[in-house]
């Protein structure tokens, strides 16, 4: 999400006239496009603020003017914070208001020591007002659906996101079509609980996200789909008959987890347990057999005992996963779970997030090994990091290098893999 953001924003600043830059010295405008998931992520943002500071006041030497602005998530948590904390910062606003920059800047230019803190839940869209879309290239995230009422109890995204908005289907339509029509190949369709999708048709019918995806199918041009990220209580039988209907919906699924105990997914305040989850799993297997599966997981959330961290690990046997992503349980301020008792020691969770990792990477390395030998397309997407070898993605989502001409960028070849190791595959063109 926030990398369809970034790309947002760059839009309007290129249609207010503004031309991107390489180097950092360079610019009259930093902005910065924050998370708040973990509390690394905000740490690192105040970090890069006063390295960004210094440059400004090396620029102000030299009599050119920089203007700073942070943008997302950590706006709409720590506002105050910013205040304080970066006081050469000019503006700063939520994730929901950027469209309101190229106001924000006019205001700046016209007073130069105004500080603009926008963190109002407004009742209008964003996307209403947002410049039309285009190709970055062969892959484009479209954002459908965004904030959450999940309200899990370590997650933020809630408060600082907001509640549940889906966009209309044919004003997603519409943007699907000008990234096709501008070069895009492969669209990844998100939000916060993507699956929870219920914008209305031109008739002001509600749809689903099964709905949607059955009429994006429809575009010529269109190769490829794919959604993130979705909430394993809200995946219904529509949207696995997709699984089974459409050729062009990739066979790959991110559905988290977050724990394989019954008593810390409630605690989390998880609307399924471990054993609909593994339903769900049995489902679109039966619909689609060659589905591959990702995960997020937590591990040391308050409360998890030895025997709740065992339950992960058998989970994660149980499904097996070809990628997932896991992480230590991070405390978030204003959330329930930050206040829980039975807070876990740092060591341990360090310790289960190794066990964890482990099987997981074993479990990836596994999956890749098991291509080798077999032909997949691949979408490249950008240049490797040897000369002659570009980048690209299989359906399954794996990284793979291979030495073809740049006339392919952006393209989708036929490629047999040749070596693979635990982040990417090797591969010859066909």
């Amino acid at each position: 999400m926030n990398v369809y953001d970034s790309q947002r924003i760059a839009n309007i600043l290129q249609n207010m006239g503004h031309i991107p830059t390489s180097n950092i010295n360079d610019a009259d405008l930093v902005i910065f496009n924050t998370c708040h998931i973990r509390e690394k992520a905000a740490e690192k943002l105040f970090s890069d603020l006063g390295r960004i500071n210094l440059i400004k006041e090396e620029r102000k030497e030299q009599g050119k003017e920089t203007i700073i602005g942070v943008v997302g998530c950590v706006v709409q948590a720590e506002d105050q914070q910013i205040a304080k904390r970066a006081p050469y910062v000019n503006f700063a606003t939520g994730p929901l208001t950027y469209y309101r920059i190229p106001e924000i800047l006019q205001k700046i230019a016209n007073q130069k020591d105004m500080c603009i803190i926008d963190t109002e839940f407004t009742a209008e869209s964003k996307f209403d007002h947002l410049p039309q879309n285009h190709s970055e290239g062969g892959c484009s995230y479209l954002a459908i659906q965004e904030g959450c009422n999940n309200f899990c109890t370590y997650c933020i995204v809630p408060y600082t996101r907001g509640v549940e908005t889906s966009r209309p289907v044919e004003d997603v339509i519409k943007e699907a079509k000008q990234l096709v029509a501008t070069g895009t190949l492969e669209i990844n369709l998100l939000g916060q609980n993507v699956n929870s999708y219920h914008g209305e048709d031109a008739n002001g019918k509600e749809r689903n996200l099964a709905y949607l995806l059955r009429r994006l199918a429809e575009i010529d041009g269109l190769e490829r789909l794919r959604y993130t990220t979705s909430y394993p209580a809200d995946v219904n039988d529509d949207l696995i008959a997709c699984h089974r209907d459409l050729k062009k919906l990739m066979p790959y699924l991110h559905l988290p987890l977050q724990s394989g105990s019954d008593k810390i997914l409630k605690a989390m305040n998880r609307r399924h347990t471990s054993g609909q989850y593994l339903e769900i799993i049995d489902k679109l297997r039966h619909a689609n057999p060659d589905l591959g599966f990702s995960s997020d997981f937590i591990v040391g959330f308050p409360g998890e005992t030895d025997e709740d961290f065992q339950a992960t690990m058998d989970m994660v046997d149980k499904v097996g996963y070809i990628q997932a992503f896991s992480f230590k349980y991070s405390r978030r301020a204003g959330t329930p779970a930050a206040v829980y008792p039975n807070q876990v020691p740092e060591k341990i969770k360090s310790e289960r997030l190794i066990a964890l990792q482990d099987k997981l990477f074993a479990l990836q390395l596994n999956f890749n090994k098991g291509c080798i030998g077999k032909t997949m397309p691949v979408l490249f997407e950008s240049k490797g990091k040897k000369k002659g070898q570009l980048f690209g993605r299989t359906p399954y989502m794996q990284n793979l290098h291979a030495e073809i001409s740049e006339q392919y960028l952006n393209k989708i070849v036929s490629v047999k893999v040749t070596d693979a190791n635990t982040n990417s595959l090797s591969g010859e063109v066909i």
